[in-house]
């Protein structure tokens, strides 16, 4: 069984992968202030019961990684692991001016849209986290940069904090684009907002990558990250939805350094 661990800024997500298949997920806040010992009782407690040959992990965390490191140290010194760093395997050329600035969940992220989607033409992958991250990915599966934007939770957060007569809202699809009250407002500038926004941005990344690679095939575009379920159906460039693709590119990246 291979255990991979995905640190995002606002959640971490743990993935338990029998040879190909997901066995099991789970998904729990990150906190930076997490000891070892802390993460230790958290993570046991979830994977209790499955026998582990490997360990995958990124972290976009560097203060989780350093305490991931001494985990493993006492935990797991017995298994082969994988952490997406510098000098790590991927098999994904970055094709950016500054490399060691992209986050390893991109690269990982990169390396599955390519195995799983790549095979006809480019890919953009669209992770709806804390940021909203649009990977493009070129039919060689590379890494070619992309675009970030401002995450949906934390624009509302945002939003509420600086404006006296606005709050926290569900994040639900409305019944209706204009909406009767401030909260069907806030839904509604907020979920087909986004979704305007990420559609806006796919098709002008898709002109460019038309002209950069005119005889390649249609682009891909893969919707993943734990707040994509909130436009889809909405979003009109997003043609398919992977949950699990980072734990998919840990897997891949751990074949890789075997």
């Amino acid at each position: 069984m291979l255990l991979t661990i995905d640190v995002g800024n606002t959640n971490t997500v743990l993935g338990i992968f029998n040879k190909d298949k997901l066995e099991n997920s789970w998904r729990v806040k990150t906190d930076p202030r997490d000891t070892a010992d802390e993460l230790w009782l958290q993570y046991s407690a979830l994977i209790a019961g499955y026998k582990l040959t490997g360990l995958a992990v990124c972290s976009t965390v560097p203060a989780v990684l350093r305490e991931i490191r001494t985990l493993i140290d006492r935990h797991f010194s017995d298994i082969r692991t994988t952490i997406i760093e510098p000098g790590t395997k991927t098999g994904v050329p970055l094709l950016v001016d500054n490399p060691k600035e992209i986050g390893a969940d991109r690269i990982v992220n990169t390396l599955a849209a390519a195995t799983l989607y790549g095979e006809d033409g480019p890919a953009i992958v669209v992770d709806f986290g804390t940021s909203t991250n649009l990977d493009v990915v070129s039919p060689k599966g590379e890494f070619l940069g992309g675009a970030l934007a401002p995450g949906i939770e934390i624009s509302v957060e945002a939003l509420a904090a600086r404006a006296a007569q606005l709050r926290k809202v569900e994040l639900v699809k409305p019944k209706n684009v204009i909406g009767k009250n401030t909260v069907e407002a806030l839904q509604s500038g907020t979920i087909y907002g986004f979704a305007g926004q990420v559609d806006g941005l796919v098709n002008r990344i898709i002109d460019e990558l038309e002209d950069q690679y005119p005889d390649a095939g249609d682009v891909s575009v893969i919707a993943t990250g734990g707040l994509a379920p909130l436009v889809l159906g909405i979003s009109e460039s997003i043609e398919f939805h992977e949950p699990d693709l980072t734990l998919i590119g840990l897997r891949l990246v751990h074949e890789r350094n075997g």
